[in-house]
């Protein structure tokens, strides 16, 4: 039973956590603004309350692996198929969820059936991973490829192309495009494969990219600098004023 309370004390009677630490009278110089101060009488007052149990946060949902019904070797295949270096049976083991010795058979069951078949590929382990590679039989064939695909002669238009950024350089490929009176993209794009050309900045005016010859266009030529090339003026035509006009507007 509580004792029973006179109307004064009734009247003094404030919240426990309203009052001084020193259980003495209730506060008076709190502004109206200022935030109550919670105190340890108060938190035992409600210590004895349940605390609500806070929902368990639902388990992340990890990435499945690859399916029983999906052919393994063919997931295998297509990631081999875009990869830069050899990738790892630890990496390709993790990626696709599967045990790593499913995965190390499966790559050894592929190298086998690449090499029975004769195909012109093969599938190597090599610096600790799995790639493909040309078979070493066809080696010569496919040295006969880069060597050739890199020593073709040039088609007229690459010739008159690389002519104009000689002598014009810094060139733009709308200049270029506008001296020979047609597009010019592939055949720059077979002069920078080439090396005969290369990038040299922009143009101030139009931002766009500006070209210029190469030292290996002067080794090829035999010159040491672009002024050794012979004056183009006996080979231009009596008109070649009213050109460059034209050209300008």
């Amino acid at each position: 039973m509580h004792e029973h309370l006179s109307p004064d004390e009734v009247a003094e009677w404030r919240p426990p956590w309203q009052r001084h630490e020193d259980g003495g009278q209730a506060r008076s110089d709190t502004p109206a603004d200022e935030p109550v101060d919670v105190t340890d009488e108060y938190a035992r007052a409600v210590a004895d309350v349940p605390a609500q149990a806070e929902p368990e946060p639902e388990p992340v949902q990890a990435s499945s692996p690859v399916p029983e019904d999906v052919d393994l070797g063919a997931v295998l295949e297509a990631i081999l198929m875009i990869a830069e270096e050899p990738l790892s049976e630890e990496f390709l083991s993790a990626v696709l969820e599967r045990p790593r010795s499913q995965v190390r058979e499966t790559l050894g069951r592929l190298s086998a059936e690449y090499t029975g078949d004769g195909r012109g590929f093969d599938l190597r382990r090599q610096a600790g991973g799995w790639r493909f590679y040309t078979r070493a039989d066809f080696a010569r064939y496919v040295e006969r490829f880069v060597t050739d695909g890199a020593s073709a002669r040039l088609t007229k238009a690459a010739l008159e192309t690389l002519a104009v950024v000689a002598y014009r350089q810094p060139v733009t490929r709308g200049r270029i495009s506008a001296i020979r009176g047609v597009n010019c993209d592939g055949v720059m794009r077979t002069l920078l494969a080439r090396g005969l050309v290369e990038e040299c900045g922009t143009d101030p005016d139009s931002t766009a990219t500006l070209y210029r010859t190469t030292t290996l266009f002067l080794e090829k030529i035999g010159l040491d600098s672009v002024e050794q090339l012979p004056e183009l003026a006996p080979f231009l035509p009596d008109d070649v004023t009213d050109i460059e006009e034209d050209e300008q507007r």
